[in-house]
């Protein structure tokens, strides 16, 4: 093959509309670059599993892939779980040479579809100065995560925003509803929560949870199969892939 296979590597969800969106997203990233192979698994509760695409790959001839974590940080799942199934296909698969790329976040690219989903919620450029903004994300016990997402909240507050606040589904806080509050208190007039979060499931819906019970103004829907997400996955794939190149004509 030409270029490597770009497998995204997403977590799973029993919630079907999770898998669905990660197949959108793909599809996207097909359209956007023909004649790539690009294949998606999953680290758990839905199928394809990530050691048995591998398998098919190195099966149907394949010599080298792209190992592409559908992940916003780098946390446990990155650090952690991934090497460590793609360890084990290394061992099994010696003569497919897989390659990890980075994590999606931060980017530039991000942030766009965040203003993408926000505008699509009805908030319109007049109204940033007077909005303020909750980052929700889905939350993580990992230091390096917490830091990347409170780093991205600051960055949002110098576009235009009069407040901005991270908040987290899970595992950190603050939780949605009381960033919400928070705002309120400080005397924001207008709150808008933008889930930092790919796919649906059990902790966006968390996310919407907190949010309406905080009595946010608007709610944007997740980053899902966005034009700007999918050049994304494509710049990293290609930043792995010179890396491979450089690996293997060392």
């Amino acid at each position: 093959m030409s270029h490597p296979v770009l497998l995204v590597i997403a977590h799973g969800s029993r919630d079907p509309r999770h898998a669905a969106t990660v197949h959108a997203l793909t599809q996207r990233v097909r359209a956007e670059r023909p004649g790539l192979r690009v294949e998606t698994a999953f680290l758990e509760f839905n199928a394809p599993s990530v050691p048995r695409v591998l398998e098919r790959l190195a099966a149907e001839g394949a010599d080298e892939v792209v190992a592409m974590p559908l992940l916003l940080t780098r946390a446990f799942h990155a650090k952690t779980d991934i090497p460590s199934v793609l360890r084990e296909a290394r061992a099994r698969l010696p003569r497919l040479h897989i390659r990890q790329a980075d994590v999606l976040g931060p980017s530039p690219l991000l942030n766009a579809t965040l203003g993408r989903r926000l505008r699509e919620a009805g908030v319109r450029p007049g109204d940033i100065p007077r909005t303020g903004l909750v980052l929700a994300s889905a939350g993580s016990s990992d230091p390096e995560a917490i830091a990347v997402i409170a780093e991205i909240a600051r960055e949002l507050r110098h576009t235009g925003w009069c407040a901005v606040r991270p908040a987290f589904a899970s595992a950190s806080l603050p939780r949605t509803e009381d960033a919400v509050r928070a705002l309120r208190a400080e005397g924001v007039d207008r709150v808008a929560v933008a889930p930092y979060v790919i796919a649906p499931g059990r902790l966006p819906d968390r996310i919407a949870a907190g949010a309406e019970a905080a009595g946010a103004d608007v709610l944007a829907d997740v980053l899902g199969p966005a034009p700007e997400l999918a050049r994304l996955l494509l710049d990293r794939y290609d930043e792995a892939r010179v890396m491979v190149g450089a690996s293997l004509s060392a």
